[in-house]
């Protein structure tokens, strides 16, 4: 039987298919709750980033090689530090003795799916030289311009517990991510299971081989664009983006970039679930992972650890889900 990277074309229900077998070897590699990797899955098909925040040893690092190896995609990841320079993550020119002339060496940000472990320990300088790939899909490097991989994915991840020595995020580039998730500790049997593969050490780390040919994920990517919404979800999308610049908790809601990630992710949603349209619950299970970490708490509001969750969960309770029909 061929695979689903020997299609010719790819439609939504071959789409769903190929999410739901991408899921499936990911899963098989990494103990994780299958809503964490719908959301990474996610990011991936609305053509953004994902941000994790979790504790050191939850497994983000075997996700994202993991989701590299089913995209058939290359893999690099990157420690940040606080004495990380930004020529460290896009590469510098050197000098050629055998041609007298400065070349550029690509530094590790060159390849399809990058993760940026701890992101949030490099300087505002190093972080911005990472904005500008996330944002441009390139790098300059002494005036010139050097194209990035296409597609070109980043999973970053921040630890939540320590803040000593840290840089936060600015919002600049928290907008830049698609949706902010977490993988949280496993289950019993997950962490059983953990306690199983180290038991035998004669037996190979999890690995997932291709479910796709790399030259395919842009036509899986399409296939979310040419998913159909109805005016009255888009009007949905829209009133929950306003309605969180509405809430007195809130100092800065949720920008136009991040209604229009909304409306990604809800696209994108459907087609893990192997549908042509968006239905209101592709919303509601995107929206929380899309808005909360762009929002801007007041004073007041984080001085009494308001939760960003809990903001758009009440946004989620106000705004009247409209009735629609698939089409």
């Amino acid at each position: 039987m061929p695979s689903l990277a020997d299609h010719s074309c790819m439609d939504h229900e071959t789409a769903g298919r190929a999410c739901a077998e991408i899921l499936d070897a990911v899963g098989s590699a990494v103990i994780a709750e299958d809503a964490f990797l719908e959301a990474v899955l996610t990011g991936v098909l609305a053509r953004g980033h994902v941000l994790l925040e979790d504790v050191p040893g939850t497994g983000k690092t075997l996700t994202a090689r993991s989701f590299a190896n089913a995209l058939d995609l290359s893999f690099n990841r990157i420690q940040f530090t606080p004495d990380l320079l930004p020529a460290d993550i896009t590469g510098s020119n050197v000098y050629n003795e055998g041609t007298g002339s400065f070349e550029f060496a690509p530094g590790p940000i060159f390849a399809n799916v990058v993760l940026a472990d701890e992101i949030n320990r490099a300087p505002p300088k190093t972080q911005a030289a990472l904005l500008e790939a996330m944002g441009e899909g390139q790098v300059t490097v002494d005036g010139e311009t050097h194209a990035l991989p296409e597609p070109f994915f980043v999973i970053a991840t921040q630890n939540p517990v320590e803040q000593e020595g840290t840089f936060g995020l600015p919002e600049a580039q928290r907008d830049r991510f698609v949706v902010k998730t977490a993988m949280g500790y496993p289950d019993f049997d997950g962490e059983r299971a953990l306690i199983d593969r180290r038991a035998d050490r004669t037996a190979q780390a999890p690995s997932v081989t291709a479910i796709v040919d790399a030259e395919r994920i842009p036509d899986l990517q399409r296939v979310a664009e040419t998913v159909t919404v109805d005016g009255k979800l888009r009007d949905y999308v829209v009133e929950l983006g306003r309605a969180t610049r509405a809430d007195e908790r809130v100092d800065v809601g949720v920008s136009p970039r991040g209604i229009q990630r909304l409306f990604e992710a809800a696209r994108a949603r459907a087609v893990i679930e192997g549908r042509d349209y968006v239905v209101p619950e592709d919303v509601q299970r995107v929206v929380r992972d899309v808005f909360a970490h762009r929002l801007v708490l007041t004073a007041d509001a984080s001085v009494r650890e308001v939760d960003p969750d809990e903001v758009v969960r009440d946004v989620l309770d106000r705004i009247e889900v409209p009735a629609v029909s698939p089409t």
